[in-house]
């Protein structure tokens, strides 16, 4: 069997998606997901240009040799073009070849090692009563496990609100990439977050008990003694990890923050290759691993990655925001399905016109998520609908302090 046909598709179903689509000569067909959010078509030309010319004639049962020919052939490597690029490929192929074996993928990495997937849902609100709704909304929807986001009293615009204008949809389909020439700016004020952080948790667990699972992301924002900070100051709440609590390029910065709390630490969906975690994981410096396959360069690397994290019992936390196409998070989910040390994922519903587009074997019930029993990964493109939704520039917002400097966002 062998590669006929590498097409490159960019779609917006509210929000935009890269989606590479390989062809063999048998007739069998494989997608992969690259969507890299607010630079798009950089992983669309990097695709178009540089890798389908490459595949056409190739093996498409060859996964490893084929990844290791594009991660160590380009002599650019990693970066999170390369790897969105990378991780379309790989997913591809691992869906022709679940459809050619006739299993899903799941199967092929060794079987499910549970019924379902643990899934956490998104509540926020801009007040204590309209986080209560949020929580309860998702409570009803079937989640078993909570992140927890909250206006900040005297910042205009937070991450992770979704009654503030970013968020499209009834389903919560946040979307903080605006559609527009130029990114929307926020602002941000560390003092005020770090006061109003712990309040919410002491209301939530007042209001949803001790046993409801609480996560909570602090999006890179703090610098290490204060992720340290806040990271003690919400022991009391028992989360049931922290997410992103500083930017984590200097790894050794977790140390300190290691130092002071036992909260637990989740970490790495900006991250793309196995260096990135190297350290964190060798001096257990954090207990989830954030990586998403789509931007991990798919598949094989990322159960690499944990069987690397499982000698030091750190569990999977992978990302599943809706700027990882269904695509992307099925690969996840049949990943998180057969390795032995998962231990939660996010999902956020893709908006109705998106699950159109993209039409999925995967089943969400009782809090759990499941890949579904199809062949291969189980999505299928709707390459005409997709034709009609074409490509809308739009970029993440930036954050400045009320100074005007340049902040994290």
């Amino acid at each position: 069997m062998k590669v006929i046909g590498a097409d490159v598709v960019v779609t917006s179903p509210t929000r935009n998606f890269v989606t590479l689509k390989l062809t063999t000569d048998e007739g069998l067909t494989g997608l992969g997901d690259a969507t890299l959010n607010g630079r798009e078509l950089a992983a669309a030309a990097y695709l178009r240009e540089h890798v389908a010319p490459l595949l056409v004639g190739r093996d498409p049962g060859r996964i490893e040799d084929t990844w290791q020919y594009l991660y160590r052939g380009a002599y650019w490597r990693r970066g999170p073009v390369t790897m969105a690029a990378i991780a379309a490929v790989d997913m591809a192929l691992w869906d022709i070849k679940g459809k050619a074996a006739g299993m899903p993928v799941y199967q092929l990495l060794g079987g499910a090692s549970r019924d379902g997937l643990l899934a956490y849902g998104h509540a926020s609100g801009m007040s204590f009563e309209s986080l209560d709704e949020s929580i309860h909304m998702h409570l009803e929807r079937g989640y078993r496990a909570i992140r927890v986001q909250s206006a900040i009293p005297g910042v205009r615009a937070v991450y992770g609100v979704a009654a503030q204008a970013q968020a499209t949809g009834e389903r919560y389909d946040y979307e903080p990439a605006g559609r527009g020439a130029a990114p929307v700016e926020e602002d941000w004020d560390t003092a005020a977050y770090l006061r109003h952080i712990p309040k919410v948790f002491e209301h939530v667990r007042q209001q949803f008990g001790a046993e409801l699972p609480l996560l909570h992301d602090g999006h890179h924002r703090l610098r290490p003694i204060e992720a340290a900070k806040l990271g003690r100051s919400l022991e009391p709440y028992d989360l049931f990890w922290l997410e992103d609590c500083t930017p984590a390029e200097s790894q050794q910065a977790l140390r300190l923050v290691r130092r002071h709390t036992v909260t637990p630490l989740a970490i790495g969906e900006v991250f793309n290759a196995v260096w990135d975690f190297q350290q964190l994981i060798s001096e257990q410096l954090i207990d989830y691993v954030r990586a998403a396959a789509t931007h991990f360069g798919g598949i094989t690397p990322l159960r690499k990655l944990m069987d690397y994290a499982a000698q030091y019992q750190i569990r999977s936390g992978f990302h599943g925001p809706t700027d990882v196409s269904p695509v992307g998070l099925a690969a996840q989910l049949h990943v998180g399905l057969a390795i032995h040390n998962f231990g939660i994922q996010e999902y956020m519903p893709h908006s109705d016109l998106t699950d159109e587009v993209f039409r999925q074997s995967m089943r969400f019930a009782g809090g759990y998520l499941h890949p579904g029993e199809t062949p291969g990964l189980g999505v299928e493109l709707d390459e005409q609908l997709a034709a009609r939704l074409p490509y809308k520039p739009a970029y993440l917002p930036v954050s400045r302090l009320h100074d005007g400097t340049m902040h994290d966002w």
